[in-house]
């Protein structure tokens, strides 16, 4: 069967119905302008002989190689002997025949060399040099060149390609030679070779060959699985790769048109009386199509030439009318830029006079506390004078006041305790109420926290944890704390201890805050009662003499100073002082004294303790 049409694809089917891939560029089409690569494959390089040898050195050629009878008889028989790989000698091997000849004669057929190869060696290292020494034989450094036609120097000269067997070159392009090279058909290729073992560049292959002759092998060497042969060269065009295997230009070479060929004395058809008519009107209709242009080109000529005054005109105009409107365009931005900097300027102006009357403003209200400024000092002298005096007195009153505390609740020492105290007779211990008499330390916490309250209201400090003295049943606040689900906790013993001992904690931490604001230390927060007397003590420290109360009409209460202070009863200075200033009187209180003493015994209990003015009758 013969070979079927081609596909629309560039394959074709052959005899066996395989589609094989055909290529793109008829073969008078291919130019060194669609050369765009080459690569070498099965590079094999025979290195010239160091001495020329006469002929080929064989075991038999061997002068003093051994010739014994089985040998002679082995080389006699039909069958030969393969060729043997192996340099070593041969060995008989021991027979036990009666018959010497027949013995001979097997031993011709058993005798063989030892089929060792010279790489078959023990030792692996000896084995991998061998196996590198025959890579080496093989690998080579390539390079090629291209010429073409008449030109001295080649067209193309290709990167050196080192240590490969199947080496690659880098893809050019030819265009870049002129139409000279580019459209011509015919090359001299020349591919240069050395082997690591020469010295030098050999010429390895030469060809001069036409494209024309070129086998194409397929779209790439993928799809390709024949072997070539040694120093195969591949011409890779852009349709695909081909390679010259013969040499002489293949069959497909086309006919020139109108010419007849004559092949076995078959004549064949040439082109029929029609095609030769429709190529003439064809030929005709070109001809006329090519004088209609001549014709129109020449109207059009002749039409540009006698109105070119008219045209010119007209492009002069055309060319003020734009320059016109540009003009115009320029006169609008500048109109608009020199209003938007008018506006600026009356802005800057309104700026300057509204900074120059607050300026005038500043002088005068300048001057003005200028005219001030002696007066306006001489009243800070006057009130920083008495500022001092009232801070004194202030502190004076304090003292005064802290002495009336520790009288209204002495603090003293237990003996033979160290850091324990009574307030009011009352012991308290330091934070420690494993056993203990609920009534006495509710009775004394009740008085610690009245004497808080009072220190606090005195010293004009808020505590952070408000207290409720109830004498017995004092409460203290807890403001600070957001997660607690409680905010108010007994200063008296209760069946919960946990709450009792938060509320002592809170007292302490407000004596501790008093300490602070006056710029003492605890050192233990623990000791209720050591750390409020250190309070106090401080408080009441001085060498200068108490203050003495003002009377503000509040004659009773100079009786209450007569009496020397509990926790100063040593200083005899203090009583004499008291008694020059405020002389003894018998005080007899009124039917109406007795009620409001009452009064202020119960307002002393209540939490919102304060002091009033009560009327007395000095006998």
């Amino acid at each position: 069967m013969s070979r079927t049409a081609n596909t629309s694809n560039g394959l074709d089917k052959d005899e066996a119905g395989t589609r094989r891939e055909r290529p793109w560029l008829f073969p008078s089409n291919r130019k060194l302008r669609h050369l765009q690569g080459i690569s070498i494959r099965n590079l094999v390089i025979t290195p010239p002989l160091s001495r020329p040898r006469g002929k080929t050195i064989d075991d038999e050629e061997i002068p003093n190689s051994l010739q014994s009878p089985s040998k002679l008889l082995a080389q006699s028989a039909s069958r030969p002997l393969p060729q043997s790989r192996s340099f070593a000698d041969l060995k008989t091997v021991p027979t036990t025949s009666d018959n010497r000849d027949d013995a001979e004669q097997q031993s011709a057929w058993r005798l063989r060399r030892r089929s060792m190869l010279p790489w078959n060696d023990p030792n692996p290292q000896m084995r991998q040099i061998k196996l590198e020494d025959i890579t080496k034989t093989r690998m080579a450094d390539t390079w090629f060149s291209i010429h073409c036609g008449d030109i001295d120097t080649p067209v193309y000269v290709s990167e050196v390609v080192e240590n490969a067997t199947n080496p690659s070159f880098k893809a050019f392009d030819l265009n870049v030679c002129g139409p000279k090279v580019s459209r011509a058909d015919c090359l001299t290729l020349k591919l240069w070779a050395k082997a690591t073992t020469m010295k030098g560049y050999v010429l390895l292959v030469e060809l001069q060959l036409c494209l024309q002759s070129l086998q194409f092998l397929g779209k790439s060497l993928d799809s390709f699985h024949q072997p070539l042969p040694s120093n195969s060269i591949l011409f890779h065009l852009t349709d695909g790769v081909y390679t010259n295997l013969t040499g002489i230009p293949s069959s497909n070479t086309l006919i020139p048109s109108g010419a007849s060929k004559l092949s076995a004395g078959v004549v064949l058809p040439t082109s029929s009386y029609d095609a030769l008519m429709r190529l003439a009107n064809l030929d005709e209709c070109i001809q006329d199509a090519l004088a209609t242009r001549e014709k129109l080109e020449s109207q059009i000529s002749a039409i540009l030439e006698k109105n070119h005054h008219a045209m010119t005109l007209t492009s002069d105009v055309s060319r003020a009318q734009d320059k016109f409107a540009l003009t115009k365009h320029a006169v609008a931005a500048g109109k608009k830029q020199l209003r938007a900097t008018w506006k600026r300027k009356e802005e800057l102006i309104a700026s300057i006079k509204a900074r120059r009357e607050a300026m005038e403003r500043g002088r005068y209200s300048q001057e003005k506390a200028r005219s001030h400024l002696p007066d306006a000092q001489q009243k800070l002298a006057s009130c920083s004078q008495v500022l001092k005096q009232n801070t004194e007195e202030t502190k004076g009153q304090i003292r005064r006041i802290a002495e009336d505390l520790l009288a209204i609740y002495p603090i003293e020492p237990i003996p033979d305790k160290p850091l324990a105290f009574t307030i009011a007779g009352l012991a308290l211990p330091n934070s420690n109420f494993g056993d203990i008499d609920r009534d006495a330390v509710a009775a004394a916490l009740g008085y610690t926290a009245h004497l808080v309250y009072l220190l606090s209201f005195y010293l004009s400090v808020p505590i952070p944890y408000p207290v409720n003295p109830y004498l017995s049943n004092s409460l203290i606040q807890d403001p600070v704390s957001a997660s607690l689900p409680q905010r108010t906790y007994p200063l008296y013993p209760v069946n919960v201890q946990y709450r009792f001992e938060y509320g002592v904690f809170l007292l302490n931490k407000d004596i501790e805050f008093l300490l602070n604001k006056l710029s003492l230390r605890a050192l233990d927060i623990r000791h209720t009662l050591p750390n409020l007397k250190y309070l106090l003590y401080v408080l009441t420290a001085g060498t200068s003499e108490i203050p003495a109360r003002k009377s503000g009409g509040i004659r009773g209460l100079f009786q209450g100073r007569l009496t020397p202070s509990l926790s100063r009863r040593g200083s005899e200075d203090s009583v004499g002082y008291t008694e020059s200033i405020f002389p003894r009187k018998e005080v007899r209180p009124s039917s109406k004294l007795n009620g409001d003493l009452a009064s202020d015994k119960a307002k002393q209990t209540s939490p919102h303790f304060t002091s009033t003015a009560t009327s007395y009758q000095v006998a």
